[in-house]
């Protein structure tokens, strides 16, 4: 591996982290490239990590983030992307990384129809893989993101009185940030009342084909055979939508199915009305009986939105009765301002990524990379719920499955709740009896419990499987800062662990 030195030519990537793994474009190519002057430190592990990979198709470690897959052919492709990002890596290199920074440069590469009409509303956007979403809605105005200035480097005039940077730089801190009483208002509106969430960011695929239920039934470890499946509709978080893209196209044509993938992605947007009052607002705009009986939770139908084809499935990733509406481009704004009209007599809000990424650890529901990871397995997650394990199907992973159960788990995903109101945000160690065993992976502020939240993994230290009995014969403690906060284990979400609200029963 060449080695990085202190002078001389330096490669930087577009996120400060290397690309590794196998070329999307061109099987069995394999990268291990753009170390970002950190050569020397990390070519040993991720030199070995490659080795494995090469070997048996994926690494033994968590490697996502250098992932070569996490980037989407549209920003790659991009000059001015590519430019203005690897830059800002470059300058923001030994920069303090805050829990909610996001970056300046190459912003408004992918828009949604609604990121006009959001913004007009006060929405403070976030950029994940290039697309613009969701944060939170300041009241202060609008706070539109700027051509990038390089930091005034270049030539290039740095922005004057800049209220996305502002917003930003207020956001600079490991305590509560200022905006938290914003998003607690749209969390509880939420969950009292009812708050649209624009999540068109989301990858929309199509599976379909002769051997689609075949290709299903292998891929995904859930039982999703239904009638009368001659294709698949998949909705994958906008963040991960390339990677999910790579691996299942890599999987189709290494098992030959006969079936194709279809990128919709661009072509849809997606609504999400979610509270107490979502049933009511939403059957002032669609044609349909939303009755629980008509429209049973986790199902999905065709209907007409303000005279308007859309998808309408009942789900949630929030905790609450709710729909989400899979619009075509064109119907977006159209729609949207039908379900504002509707929403105005019942309370219903704007809300974003920021709102959810709270009510969904309040309800206990997984973020990929953040409580589920490529080294994390569904038993040890808490999700065997997920796995047709009961059934013969053969899918992928279940041998490894089988074999981990049969051994008992060595890890155990925990959720734990803090009573005095201090911010966490991730890598806090657990504490049990005195003895660390292991580390937050994810953490935030519950606002309907008014609790610190947080989910980790926890292991046994004499090395023997995490059984029930252990996790609760212990006293943990969560280390912030060297300051370690008394903590409650749960092995249940403690909001709604019955799971009533999402069947609409309040």
């Amino acid at each position: 591996l060449p080695l990085s030195t202190s002078r001389g030519t330096g490669s930087f990537t577009p996120d400060h982290k290397p690309l590794m793994g196998e070329a999307p474009e061109l099987r069995g190519f394999y990268l291990g490239c753009g170390f970002n002057s950190a050569g020397m430190m990390l070519g040993g592990g991720c030199g070995q990590e490659l080795a494995h990979w090469i070997v048996h198709g994926r690494p033994e470690k968590d490697m996502y983030s250098y992932d070569i897959r996490r980037f989407h052919p549209l920003l790659t492709d991009h000059r001015r992307w590519v430019r203005e990002r690897s830059h800002e890596s470059y300058a923001k290199n030994y920069s303090v990384v805050f829990p909610h920074d996001e970056p300046l440069a190459g912003r408004n590469m992918r828009t949604d129809p609604l990121h006009e009409e959001l913004l007009a509303r006060g929405c403070v956007f976030q950029e994940r893989q290039g697309w613009e979403r969701p944060g939170w809605f300041t009241p202060q105005g609008t706070a539109p993101v700027l051509q990038y200035d390089y930091y005034g480097a270049y030539g290039n005039r740095a922005h004057r009185d800049y209220a996305y940077g502002r917003l930003l730089g207020d956001e600079y801190t490991f305590d509560f940030p200022p905006h938290h009483d914003v998003i607690k208002k749209e969390c509880l509106a939420c969950r009292g009342a009812a708050a649209v969430f624009n999540m068109s960011y989301f990858g929309k695929f199509y599976l379909v084909g002769l051997d689609a239920k075949k290709a299903a039934d292998w891929l995904f470890s859930a039982d999703v055979s239904r009638p009368p499946g001659d294709g698949y509709y998949l909705a994958v978080g906008g963040a991960v939508a390339q990677h999910n893209w790579a691996h299942i196209s890599a999987v189709l044509q290494d098992e030959k199915f006969r079936c194709q993938l279809i990128n919709s992605s661009e072509d849809l947007g997606m609504i999400s009305v979610q509270g107490p009052a979502s049933r009511a607002i939403l059957q002032e705009v669609l044609d349909a009986d939303l009755s629980n009986e008509a429209f049973p939770f986790s199902t999905h139908k065709l209907l007409r939105a303000a005279g308007h084809l859309v998808r309408a499935m009942r789900l949630s990733f929030v905790g609450e009765l709710g729909w989400e509406l899979h619009v075509p481009r064109p119907a977006c704004v159209p729609v949207y301002q039908a379900v504002m009209t509707a929403g105005a007599k019942h309370g219903l809000v704007n809300a974003g990524y920021r709102a959810i990424d709270s009510l969904s650890i309040e309800k206990g529901y997984r973020h990929w990379h953040a409580d589920l990871r490529p080294d994390d397995s569904p038993l040890e997650a808490g999700l065997a719920f997920t796995c047709k394990l009961k059934s013969d199907v053969p899918f992928l992973g279940r041998e490894a499955l089988e074999k981990q159960r049969a051994k008992g788990l060595r890890r155990r995903l925990l959720c734990f709740t803090v009573d005095e109101k201090v911010p966490m945000f991730g890598l806090e160690a657990i504490w049990r009896n005195g003895q660390v065993v292991g580390h937050i992976r994810r953490a935030d502020f519950g606002f309907t419990i008014d609790k610190t939240l947080a989910y980790g993994y926890i292991r046994d230290p004499s090395g023997g499987p995490v059984s029930l009995d252990f996790v609760k014969s212990g006293d943990y403690a969560l280390e912030r800062m060297g300051v370690t906060y008394p903590a409650q284990a749960h092995l249940k979400s403690p909001f709604d662990p019955d799971n009533k609200r999402v069947k609409g029963i309040y």
